[in-house]
């Protein structure tokens, strides 16, 4: 699974991308978000408030209950405001 991040969460991550094997248990955007909390300090800092995060599976948008498999590319970014 490639894992993309953006903006703050690439900074307070440290990479932009990492390619991961989560636990088979790993079955949602909301499950993989708290697996991959508990990474590095970095990871849970980045991911400390769900609330400010937005996810794409596959370069489409996703909701915390989408799910997730093996193979699919996940971005990790903050909320998109246009004007």
């Amino acid at each position: 699974m490639r894992i993309l991040y953006f903006a703050w969460l690439r900074q307070k991550i440290g990479i932009a991308e990492e390619e991961v094997t989560p636990p088979a248990e790993i079955r949602d955007i909301a499950g993989l978000r708290d697996w991959l909390a508990t990474r590095s300090p970095g990871h849970a800092a980045a991911f400390a408030d769900a609330k400010q995060i937005r996810a794409a599976v596959n370069q489409d948008f996703a909701t915390p209950d989408h799910p997730v498999a093996v193979g699919d590319e996940i971005a990790f970014f903050p909320p998109v405001t246009g004007g």
